[in-house]
């Protein structure tokens, strides 16, 4: 069985670190890292999810997802054709850690606990994804721009992820979002007003393409055209804005199956997307996801700009030989996020997901679990 991802998060919450680490070392494993101490002036909060439920809706960490055909080893990628257009490089600055979210509200919140100099050093400290997962058209635009225009006053680089897509999860634990794609397109627009003129990352729509097939053949064409229209408003309200789109993870559909729905929904056109992002909430290696993601990209053609970025959050120990999902135990912290991989094609290792929020087992969908957290950031 293989999980989409196994997400539960609070909607619009973040930890980071003021500045992005180069781990370029080859171990998936995080490691300490002396960082400047955490700013306590506090930007606008973005409100988290109405309800926990088990989806991710706050930054969601996302929650068990369908099964899905198990994958045989990743191909080794091979270079596609001659491409006239030259690499892109990667986006200057480092990446912003937002300073309002559960990790940092516990490390404030507990001094004294022998456990706080581990969470605060390698998980509190480290910049992580701001996620939007709940359906308010009259807000989003505010409380994108809150953390645009927070990254853009420390010279940094915030990542976001938007998670509003309609049939969400395809009504599973995570469900969720827009009432319809007119509502969601309206939902994408007031996003892209918040996305400010500095440089931003955004993963759009963890899921939506490598869980699609439980839609219809029309309820796909119409989800992938939003996601195609999604991108390029996007980078039309923000040219320097980087879009990249759900590529699954190594573990999930073929790399040419992946491609061919990838396309379909606008990821090979330099309009609306800079490549893909994969791993999000899940737990396969680094290397692993590194080959995947270029046999994805060499089959999905487009223009050499294209690249990846990786969800490295959780991923040290690799992915559960049993399949397991939810909060499993002896997992590690994976690769600390940089946008200087020094792996061609990889534009970034990210923290999408965030490290110590519970996918359900350990606390409640979404909240932050001391313990869990603990055993991430010490194994």
């Amino acid at each position: 069985m293989v999980t989409a991802a196994s997400v539960v998060v609070a909607v619009g919450t973040a930890t980071g670190m003021i500045t992005a680490l180069d781990d370029r070392q080859g171990t998936d494993e995080a490691r300490p890292a002396v960082s400047e101490s955490p700013s306590t002036d506090r930007l606008p909060v973005v409100p988290p999810s109405p309800s926990p439920s088990p989806s991710p809706s706050p930054s969601p960490s996302r929650s068990a997802l369908s099964p899905s055909p198990t994958r045989t080893a990743t191909p080794t990628p091979s270079r596609s054709g001659q491409k006239t257009e030259q690499r892109r490089a990667a986006a200057p600055g480092r990446l912003y850690r937002h300073p309002a979210s559960q990790v940092l509200d516990w490390v404030r919140a507990h001094p004294g606990d022998p456990r706080t100099p581990v969470i605060a050093s390698r998980i509190a400290d480290q910049p992580a994804a701001v996620w939007f997962a709940d359906f308010q058209p009259e807000t989003v635009a505010s409380r994108v721009r809150a953390v645009t225009s927070g990254a853009a006053a420390q010279g940094r680089v915030p990542v976001l992820v938007a998670y509003a897509i309609p049939d969400r999860d395809c009504g599973g634990a995570s469900q969720g979002g827009a009432p319809d794609l007119g509502a969601y397109d309206g939902w994408i627009d007031a996003f892209a007003a918040g996305l400010g003129s500095g440089e931003v990352v955004v993963v759009l729509e963890p899921d939506s393409i490598a869980q699609s097939e439980c839609l219809s053949a029309g309820d796909r064409a119409a989800r992938f055209a939003s996601l195609a229209r999604a991108g390029r408003v996007m980078k039309a309200a923000n040219p320097r804005a980087r879009v990249y789109y759900d590529a699954g993870h190594s573990g999930w559909h073929p790399a040419a199956k992946q491609a061919a729905l990838l396309r379909q929904a606008g990821a090979a056109s330099a309009a609306s997307s800079d490549g893909i992002f994969s791993n999000v909430s899940n737990f396969h290696r680094t290397a692993d996801e590194i080959a995947y993601d270029r046999a994805v990209l060499d089959a999905l053609g487009g223009p050499a700009s294209l690249g990846a970025v990786i969800d490295t959050s959780r991923n040290g120990a690799g992915a559960p030989p049993d399949g397991e999902w939810c909060d499993p135990a002896g997992r590690k912290l994976g690769r600390t996020p940089t946008l200087a991989t020094g792996e061609a094609r990889i534009d970034a290792y990210l923290w999408v997901k965030l490290p110590g929020e519970s996918d359900g087992c350990s606390g409640e969908p979404g909240e932050f679990t001391a313990s869990y957290a603990y055993d991430l950031a010490s194994s």
